[in-house]
């Protein structure tokens, strides 16, 4: 029987007065795994490749979305009309999913393949491929990730699409002005001094806590010892962040020929996203972006009466269907003026800006009606793949092909050597490179 000291869960990594709280060890005794998930939460040469991840948690009606036939001869489906001019230029896949079941509680897990609470069973937690491809961006652009959301929406209507390795949900950026100000707009020189004083107390408490945790490390096993330089990696990320943040925030940012936005309705606020989103790809001040819908927009200024989620709930109500139609048109029809934006702006090589821009529209929910998270509904535009098709992949459950395959191709073509991500197994065969 071992005789090593039991440390207590209410022992803390400390410095400078200020306490972090430690992992789950083995040496702390039982814990459930309940509570083991809720712990854990608290816890190139060219043109550079881009990734844009756009999605909302109401999905998009399967019988509107997905085309008819496969291959390059499908048939184009209503709701796709709009993007019809970038045909060439994208493709549609069909019976991709993560195999999960929850309705709205299962649709955060869009862009991870892993539910919040799964996150404790995986070796990268629930991160999202957005966030992992801003881990290898690191401090390349003043921002490694943009997250934003045309509006706020509470509960089940939260499009919650990024997520940190250590199970945390990325908030995003909901005001367009503020978007545009973190982007474009110089930070007064008091700010910026205030700033970098901060900068220097966390750097002395992150030096403060490592020193503590090598005392700590004497005191654990072998599987606790790996556990706490797992945690201490996470720290090390948090020491990167922050020399990110010291190293951009005397440099200017970039100059641009608009003002600043103004406040208002969906239709208004979304294009000036999107717009915002090109620009901040465009002058390089981020490389990696992600978009969600809200579920709570205000459809009066598109000429509807009753509220998103209602319209999703259609129950096959051909009035509900229609107005759900024209919510989810509006998004693909942005979607398509976002793609003309990106083929506009040449890059220095003489490639598109979509050439190099991998762009994700889909959902955590593959039916709203319905509640099913089976089939979602996935598009990819541009990043330098061979598009044009409608790729129909089996939907048998014991060959069913993982959304995470095509999250593992997306990684891999951003520059990233690694063989899988998350719940897949392999990249997504049938996606080549033109």
């Amino acid at each position: 029987m071992s005789t090593r000291k039991r440390i207590n869960r209410r022992s803390f990594l400390k410095g400078t007065g200020v306490a972090m709280a430690l992992p789950f060890f083995e040496a702390m005794g039982p814990m459930s795994r309940a509570a083991v998930g809720a712990a854990s939460k608290t816890s190139g040469v060219g043109s550079p490749m881009r990734m844009v991840c756009i999605g909302n948690p109401l999905g998009l009606m399967p019988d509107s979305f997905f085309p008819k036939g496969e291959g390059r001869d499908y048939e184009l489906s209503e709701l796709l009309r709009p993007v019809a001019k970038h045909r060439a230029d994208f493709t549609v896949f069909s019976n991709l999913d993560h195999d999960v079941s929850g309705g709205h509680s299962a649709v955060h897990a869009f862009l991870s393949g892993i539910k919040d609470q799964d996150a404790s069973d995986w070796p990268e937690g629930n991160i999202s491929v957005d966030q992992r491809a801003a881990e290898f961006v690191g401090a390349r652009t003043r921002f490694s990730s943009l997250v934003m959301s045309p509006g706020r929406a509470e509960g089940d209507l939260k499009c919650e699409l990024s997520w940190t390795r250590n199970g945390i949900n990325v908030p995003p950026v909901t005001k367009s002005r503020d978007l545009f100000r973190a982007l474009f707009v110089q930070d007064d020189p008091s700010l910026r001094a205030k700033q970098a004083s901060a900068y220097d107390i966390n750097e002395s408490i992150l030096d403060a806590v490592n020193g503590h945790a090598k005392l700590l490390s004497k005191e654990l096993g072998k599987a606790d010892r790996e556990k706490l330089d797992e945690y201490l990696n996470s720290v090390r990320e948090i020491e990167k962040k922050l020399g990110m943040s010291r190293e951009w925030l005397d440099k200017p940012k970039p100059p641009v020929d608009i003002d600043e936005p103004t406040e208002g309705a969906f239709t208004h606020s979304l294009p000036i996203f999107y717009d915002l989103m090109a620009l901040a790809l465009e002058t390089d001040s981020t490389r990696v972006a992600s978009l969600g819908i809200p579920g709570s927009i205000d459809t009066a200024d598109l000429g509807l009466s009753g509220s998103y989620h209602g319209f999703s709930h259609h129950g096959k109500a051909e009035k509900l269907r229609q107005g759900l139609f024209v919510i989810e048109k509006f998004q693909t029809e942005q979607l398509s003026r976002f793609l003309d934006r990106l083929k506009s702006i040449k890059e220095p090589d003489g490639q598109s800006m979509l050439d190099r821009t991998m762009v994700l529209l889909g959902s955590g929910m593959g039916n709203g009606s319905s509640h099913s998270n089976k089939n979602l509904p996935v598009l990819l535009a541009g990043g330098g793949f061979k598009h044009g098709e409608h790729k129909l992949y089996p939907k048998e459950n014991h060959r069913r092909v993982p959304l995470c395959n095509l999250y593992g191709s997306m990684l891999q073509r951003f520059g990233l050597e690694i063989d899988t991500f998350n719940k897949g197994t392999g990249t997504l065969t049938g996606l080549e490179i033109a």
